[in-house]
């Protein structure tokens, strides 16, 4: 039987109530298992991997297979305190569904369900990824291997809630939809002293204040205008105490850019500031980079363009078409691996992705569900 809506909504409380962190997505994993099992088993080949214990893929088997459909879904929370005051809230306390990623699992099974009753004609693989917050579980996932053989495929495709559309309706574009991430520590090592004698020390927090001040050129005079970047230095701790020279000094940050290219480029120029920092104060200027499995969700043109087509000329689909977003998310990483489209998939609140009273619109799951089934049926009916 094919889950309706109320089912889906209930699916989707469930969800919420037991939201966990990454990589320990335990209760989640084994719900997700127990609903799936009660699917119509004819066409589906479950399979859980040790490498990535919480991860759960799915396959259905077509009837004429030409390709394998690739189709993801984030399923870890956030460690947020919840204060919807919702009656089916979080039981675990300090952790939340705060992204969404309960809508975002419920959809995915949604469409699970009606290609298990309804067997398709190309092959689909169903990835319930845990770790999309942080520890990168896609990364994860593509660098154990697992997409591999007759789990490898040949388009991938995602979806994330977007609290500023209405209920239901699907948003895209070509092109870049999230920003790419790196994350920035720098460490300035000099020599601490007494604040009456700075000709004895080397004073990490002078060399630290024109370290921060050169980083604010980089997106203005080393990035093309037109385009979009971010360099956030969001976090320094230098000295303990007024009255001594600080010989180390720490600055955290981050890098946000629209193309893998774009955010190369900024981390060159990040690395040519710090040694220039160096020579100049003549003091050790570590720089670390970390962009994980935080890359640009760079949306293929090709799939993108015929995914937008066909939502634009549904009939029953509200189609938006949406500028990127400087916000991160793991899934780019696999684009970059695997041609594929990410989209939005409005579900109309006033408050916003990681709050802790995000409260999405439900009557978006089942509209969710009806969209991708309807592009994943067209898809397979085009050849190319």
């Amino acid at each position: 039987m094919v889950l309706n809506e109320e089912e889906l909504i209930q699916i989707r409380r469930h969800l919420h109530t037991i939201p966990e962190l990454a990589l320990h997505e335990t209760a989640t994993h084994e719900y997700l298992l127990q609903v799936i099992k009660s699917f119509k088993q004819d066409y589906l080949e479950i399979r859980e991997t040790p490498e990535l214990p919480t991860a759960l893929f799915v396959r259905v088997k077509g009837t004429a297979p030409r390709r394998t459909i690739g189709y993801r879904t984030d399923i870890d929370a956030l460690p947020i305190t919840e204060q919807t005051g919702l009656p089916f809230a979080s039981q675990h306390p300090g952790v939340m569904h705060a992204c969404g990623h309960d809508i975002h699992m419920t959809v995915a099974l949604g469409v699970l369900n009606y290609f298990a009753e309804h067997q398709p004609q190309d092959n689909l693989l169903f990835f319930f990824q845990p770790a999309e917050e942080n520890d990168y579980g896609g990364k994860r996932a593509y660098e154990a291997g697992l997409f591999a053989g007759k789990w490898r495929p040949d388009e991938f495709y995602g979806l994330h809630d977007n609290p500023d559309l209405p209920a239901g309706a699907i948003g895209c574009r070509l092109g870049t939809l999230f920003a790419g991430t790196t994350e920035v520590n720098i460490d300035l090592e000099g020599k601490g002293g007494h604040a009456a004698y700075p000709q004895d020390a080397n004073d990490t927090v002078v060399a630290a204040a024109a370290l921060i001040m050169q980083v604010q050129t980089v997106i203005s005079r080393s990035i093309d205008p037109v385009q979009s970047g971010v360099v956030t230095l969001g976090k320094i701790r230098g000295g303990e105490i007024r009255n001594v020279i600080a010989g180390h000094t720490r600055i955290e940050g981050t890098i946000r850019g629209l193309t893998q290219s774009m955010i190369e480029k900024i981390d060159a120029r990040l690395e040519d500031i710090c040694a220039g920092i160096g020579r100049s104060f003549n003091m050790n200027v570590n720089l670390e980079l970390n962009q994980g499995g935080y890359w640009p969700v760079e949306n293929n043109p090709q799939l993108t363009k015929f995914f937008i087509n066909y939502m634009q000329q549904a009939p029953n689909v509200d189609f938006v078409e949406t500028a990127p977003a400087m916000t991160g998310e793991d899934f780019g990483f696999l684009l970059a691996k695997f041609p594929g489209t990410m989209f939005w998939l409005g579900v109309d609140d006033d408050s916003q992705l990681h709050s802790a009273t995000l409260t999405p619109q439900e009557s978006a799951i089942k509209r969710g569900v009806d969209a991708i089934t309807g592009f994943i049926e067209a898809r397979m009916n085009k050849e190319e």
